[in-house]
């Protein structure tokens, strides 16, 4: 009985993101038939997008990937796909160990249309990077003296800079410029505002992969279209917002089956099943935490979403006719010597127009002309709220752990794994990661996998 209710377990994922199909497809390899895919949208991917601007492939969402080695599966199933150049799949390159900061080569800009050289540059780079790593070793050690990154690495400045430049008086405003625009750079790493809302003591949870960042030529969504060519046809029902998840809920079914779980979507649909995997983005979760399941979340698991960050990461990609940076140029920077006048813009048209003026004013030169743009808007998306995760301030491991514990909790005497949780925020070592997300996909499925082994003595060899 229990190795028939296992094949025959209705299963049901929220999202077709790369966790939600890593899920699905981990699942039929084991032998379960009744697994399906409702996405809200009408493409599978999730925050794994590719666009093109003119003749260009431009990443919308996920970049990278980050620690291009075997311990990466993202990274093995690009290679098994062969959708990776040469360089990026070789031994040096996956031996090559940069702890999440790539050194590209840049180019630096000053408000008053100066270019810095490495002179200037690489010993403030340095430093930062040193102050840096620093903030990311209280999550081992405890004792953080400041509750954020940003009040750590502001005061850590303000102490050691005068030793640390005092044979260059001269440079110092243009440095501690240099030291806010490295800020604002790990703003987009981690994927937040400001590194004042990132939590010193949690910062150093995130752990990097050897190797060295890389892209698809290709586009990332080349990775999600093989895997979706893995799964039946059918297995995703597109263009079904999901309303309602009503849990520790018995319908009974045409055959008089009893069902856990039933989700409820904004057409009126409803979908019966045992077990449910949510893969929605913390984003999602923290705009709709009193309505998306029904009885809602536990107090615990509702205090862990808001204690913890998720930001947003946009990107504005422009075309010129000729570069107006280095040959070799692979990052630019642009300094502010003075942010008094800085405003936000909101149309395509007001982005267009003031990155050109800034590109003018920062390169000095009054002809630059971007011909085309295109930009990202991830806080707008309604299913994505933002971009990835970030451990905020008063969050700890704890918080991600709970995200992910699936209910009814343990102890209960109701049907267990009626609804379980996936997606980078509840990876608790990489949260804001395509890896991240993907594990935590496998993870679920293996949680599944498991309970009807337990059950059954001696599922997965049977099947």
């Amino acid at each position: 009985m229990a190795l028939r209710s296992a094949r025959d377990s209705q299963i049901i994922i929220i999202g077709c993101g790369i966790s939600g199909i890593g899920a699905a497809q981990k699942l039929l390899k084991h032998g379960f038939h009744n697994v399906h895919i409702i996405e809200a949208t009408a493409r599978s991917g999730g925050r794994i997008r590719t666009g093109r601007l003119g003749d260009n492939i431009v990443e919308i969402g996920a970049n990278w990937i980050h620690g291009p080695s075997k311990e990466n599966p993202v990274f093995r199933l690009a290679c098994d796909y062969q959708l990776l150049d040469k360089e990026s799949m070789t031994e040096e390159n996956q031996a090559i160990d940069v702890g999440g900061h790539p050194l590209f080569v840049p180019n630096w800009f000053t408000s008053s249309g100066r270019k810095l050289g490495l002179e200037t540059m690489g010993p403030v780079v340095e430093f930062f990077m040193k102050l840096l790593e620093r903030s990311q070793q209280f999550h081992d050690s405890g004792g953080e003296p400041l509750p954020s990154v940003g009040e750590f690495v502001k005061a850590e400045v303000e102490r050691l800079a005068p030793e640390e430049w005092k044979e260059d008086q001269a440079n110092i405003a243009i440095k501690m410029a240099m030291i806010n625009t490295l800020l604002k750079l790990e703003c987009s790493v981690s994927g937040t505002h400001t590194m004042d809302d990132v939590g010193l003591g949690a910062f150093g949870m995130y752990k990097t992969l050897p190797g060295l960042d890389c892209t698809f030529p290709g586009g990332y969504e080349g990775l999600i279209d093989h895997m979706m060519k893995e799964l039946p046809k059918d297995i995703v029902l597109y263009n079904k917002p999901v309303k309602c998840i009503h849990w520790n809920y018995t319908k009974n079914g045409p055959s008089g089956t009893s069902f856990p779980a039933i989700i409820e979507c904004v057409n009126g649909e409803t979908f019966a099943a045992d077990h449910v995997i949510v893969t929605v983005p913390l984003g999602y979760l923290k705009k709709h935490q009193s309505t998306f399941l029904s009885p809602p979340l536990p107090l615990h698991k509702l205090h862990s979403i808001q204690r913890m960050g998720f930001g947003t990461n946009n990107k504005i990609f422009l075309e010129f006719e000729q570069p107006f940076w280095d040959e070799d140029c692979e990052l630019i920077y642009l300094v502010w010597e003075d942010e008094t006048h800085l405003a936000d813009v909101v149309s395509d048209h007001e982005v267009l127009h003031s990155v050109t003026q800034l590109l003018r004013i920062f390169t000095g030169n009054p002809t630059i002309t971007p011909r085309k743009l295109l930009r990202s808007q991830w806080f707008h998306e309604p299913y994505s709220c933002g971009s990835y995760t970030y451990v905020a301030k008063g969050c700890s491991g704890y918080d991600l752990d709970n995200l992910a514990e699936p209910l009814p909790l343990k102890g209960s005497n109701s049907k267990s794994l009626q609804v379980l949780f996936a997606g980078e925020a509840t990876h608790r070592s990489f949260f804001s990661t395509v890896h991240g997300a993907l594990l935590s996909g496998w993870r679920e499925a293996e949680r599944l996998i498991s309970h009807y082994t337990l059950a059954s003595g001696s599922f997965s060899s049977k099947l």
